[in-house]
């Protein structure tokens, strides 16, 4: 562990915001600003049938709309594909190896 790694350890929230405050109008004190984009929101197109079906859906688990309830069941399908993406290489890495 290093010495920086120590000091950073020691320093209570308060001695830090100490630190900032005292260098606050310093701008050698400060590394060069990060800028960060938000992503473009992803368009889908469904038919009107499977909109219907997923706004009843949305409102039977009481979302608050369609797209979070959307957003929620890709995000749970995505996670599941990983893991059996991951299982089924684990196996084949197992009857390979």
């Amino acid at each position: 562990m290093s010495v920086r790694d120590k000091t950073k350890k020691n320093l209570s929230e308060q001695k830090i915001d100490r630190i900032v405050v005292a260098q606050a109008n310093d701008d050698s004190a400060w590394e060069k600003p990060v800028r960060v984009h938000k992503a473009k929101p992803a368009s889908l197109s469904i038919s009107v049938e499977l909109a219907a079906r997923a706004a009843f859906l949305a409102q039977l688990h009481r979302k608050a709309s369609v797209e979070e309830w959307l957003r929620h069941i890709i995000q749970e399908r995505v996670e599941i594909e990983e893991a059996a993406y991951v299982g089924a290489k684990h196996d084949l890495a197992a009857k390979v190896g």
